[in-house]
């Protein structure tokens, strides 16, 4: 665990110190203003807007309902026990009226947390496979990852916009020539710091999953159980029509799993259901323990680009708590 913590850490520290070094280029360069004091002004300003508005933009492209427990007792009951095990307050329950089964953590923090299941996911698994869902998302709260990667998530963005805004003002004839070639030259920088910070942010959002999914066996749950809703989510996911995936594109760091990379799991994880059951047992969960993986370097490249593991892999960590 130590050697996951350390890595997360170390990643974070790296983007914030990126941010901080371009936003006092482009303030140096781009606006003519040096110092410590507006530099870091401005980075507070970015991070706070991100930490302001982030929980109502998924709450808007999820279409988001709160529960109240006379709709959904034993849901509550569920997420209620949860969080007294994990030792934080309660977080508020929410429905997302969409057909994609999955179910995501939200929020500014532990006490403004927000834990929301899909209409889809509700068909889908068992009470046993849910109740693990639940306690990889409640295991999101308890680490405070969902802000982390909210915050994060805003670094790519930022970078961006900033490679755009010096590459059309570089041109600009009101400049002068030296400012429009330091600029062309931020925005250059930008634009390769935008692809590097990207990747390190996919990367802390999939440690983060082994993180919650070691969170949720130590709530309570049984390793095959979130392995079974694991496998059951990729089909699932993998029947849900395409427009739909496509509109939750933009958070889909927050849910189980990566909807976009369905169709390719389900041929790495057809093989898993030894019985044909449709969901995996214990017995098939401890018999993948002993076996080697071997990915293929498509394999290496879809996990390099995606928010979370590998299902196989992350199926094959579930293993070794069993």
């Amino acid at each position: 665990m130590f050697p996951l913590t350390l890595r997360m850490s170390l990643v974070v520290i790296l983007l914030f110190a990126i941010l901080y070094v371009i936003s006092s280029l482009f303030m140096t360069y781009g606006l003519g203003i040096g110092g410590f004091l507006p530099h870091l002004i401005l980075a507070f300003i970015m991070l706070g807007f991100q930490y302001l508005m982030g929980p109502k933009i998924v709450e808007l492209i999820m279409r988001v309902k709160y529960l109240k427990r006379e709709e959904a007792p034993q849901l509550f009951s569920l997420v209620e026990d949860l969080a007294k095990k994990a030792g934080i307050p309660t977080p508020r329950l929410g429905i997302a009226h969409i057909s994609l089964p999955n179910a995501f953590a939200f929020g500014r923090g532990i006490r403004d947390g927000r834990v929301c299941v899909t209409k889809g996911i509700l068909d889908l698994l068992d009470e046993g496979e849910l109740k693990a869902v639940l306690g990889h998302e409640i295991t999101h709260l308890k680490n405070r990852d969902v802000l982390v990667i909210t915050l994060l998530s805003v670094i790519p963005l930022l970078l961006f916009n900033l490679y755009r805004y010096c590459t059309f003002f570089s041109y600009s004839r009101s400049r002068r020539k030296d400012i429009g070639t330091y600029l062309f030259l931020l925005g250059i920088v930008s634009l390769i710091l935008y692809f590097i910070t990207n990747l390190l942010v996919l990367y802390v959002s999939r440690i983060r999953e082994y993180f919650a999914d070691m969170g949720a066996v130590k709530l309570g749950n049984s390793p095959s159980r979130l392995a079974s809703a694991l496998y059951k989510l990729v089909y699932g996911v993998a029947r849900t029509p395409k427009e739909e995936l496509a509109a939750t594109e933009g958070i889909k760091a927050f849910f189980l799993n990566d909807p976009s990379q369905a169709r390719s799991e389900i041929k790495e994880l057809q093989d898993l259901d030894l019985d044909q059951s449709g969901s995996i047992e214990s017995n098939e969960l401890k018999g993948l323990k002993g076996s080697s993986l071997r990915l293929n370097f498509a394999d290496r490249v879809f996990e390099l680009l995606s928010t979370h593991p590998n299902m196989l892999k992350r199926i094959k960590m579930l293993s070794t708590y069993a």
